[in-house]
């Protein structure tokens, strides 16, 4: 079958400890209570299946395309867990990979306020890449520490299939690999992701102009370069052009930040894998990241296309991309 649209990455499940107001403080950015004591939690929340590739590949499918993922999990009831989830959002599971004797990937996810800390662990698995014959977009995210030689899997599959497209969002570990060791992966990949810190740490610069920023990325290889700004907007360029684009109104005030990022990635792939245009590819990425963080974890609140096609519809006129800068 060719999908519409196929993920790579990392699977996990999430465990959410809301923490009670008075538990906790922040202190200069930093989450703070006391060592050994007894914190006081308000409620916990199991969320299988999630993690940036596989909040993309819901996304997708939810708004409408043919998904697959490409995964794996361990011999466990998370493991269940996941498929199950997978299965219910109709995504083709039949490229996750079960490893025996192994755990599935759990993270602990310190929900304070508006916003979270997460503990991750990434376990040990092997990565290969299957026969996947040619899909129209592949997205590739979030991977283990493990997974250093599976990049060059994926960027000899793009460069032996010049017809599939390549979403990247790189994850940590991605980003700690440095553009030199994936740079035929940034030289393959059409659509490219990340927020202004990101692209600071991925080009080594203590420079946070966005227009400095978009150049340095399609100097080593994507052609399109779309820069988040939390909830200040997004930047997208092609090389020519840097347009920016406000968030989308929130409803109410954010109930719970994460997966705000992968929503908006992916509901902006999947729009021009549905055949629209960049600009209005700039438009639905914030419906849905709006969307997303009023509820709890990374799918909940993720849009079906006629949700979308909705608040577009009762948008303000200022929600259209404008132009930021002229690159030369």
């Amino acid at each position: 079958m060719k999908y519409d649209f196929l993920s790579i990455g990392d699977v996990v499940t999430d465990a959410f400890i809301r923490i009670a107001d008075e538990g906790a403080e922040l202190i200069d950015g930093k989450l703070a209570f006391g060592y050994g004591d007894k914190i006081p939690f308000e409620r916990a929340y199991i969320i299988p299946a999630v993690g940036n590739s596989a909040n993309a590949v819901v996304a997708a499918s939810r708004l409408g395309l043919s998904t697959a993922f490409i995964s794996n999990i361990g011999d466990d009831r998370a493991g269940d867990d996941i498929l199950t989830k997978l299965k219910e959002e109709s995504v083709d599971i039949s490229f996750v990979h079960r490893n025996q004797g192994v755990a599935s990937n759990y993270h602990y996810v310190l929900w304070y306020k508006d916003d979270r800390t997460i503990l991750i662990r990434h376990e040990r698995y092997t990565y290969h890449l299957p026969d996947i014959d040619e899909p129209k977009w592949i997205y590739f995210s979030s991977v283990g520490e493990h997974a250093d030689q599976f990049h060059d899997d994926v960027a000899t599959y793009m460069r032996q299939h010049p017809d599939a497209r390549l979403a990247f969002q790189p994850g940590t570990f991605q980003i700690k690999l440095g553009t030199h060791r994936l740079r035929d992966l940034y030289k393959r990949t059409e659509l490219f992701f990340c927020n202004r810190e990101e692209a600071m740490r991925i080009l080594e610069t203590d420079d946070n102009d966005i227009s400095h920023l978009a150049l340095g990325i399609h100097r080593i290889g994507p052609k399109i370069v779309v820069i988040t700004d939390g909830p200040k907007g997004s930047y997208t360029s092609d090389g020519t052009t840097i347009w920016y684009m406000r968030p989308y109104p929130d409803p109410k005030p954010p109930f719970e930040r994460t997966g705000a990022g992968d929503s908006f990635s992916s509901t902006f792939t999947s729009a021009l894998a549905l055949g629209l245009n960049l600009q209005e590819a700039m438009r639905w990425g914030p419906i849905n990241s709006m969307s997303v963080v009023q509820y709890v974890g990374a799918q909940e609140g993720l849009l079906r296309r006629s949700q979308i096609e909705k608040y577009l519809a009762e948008a303000p006129a200022d929600y259209i991309p404008k132009v930021f800068a002229k690159l030369s």
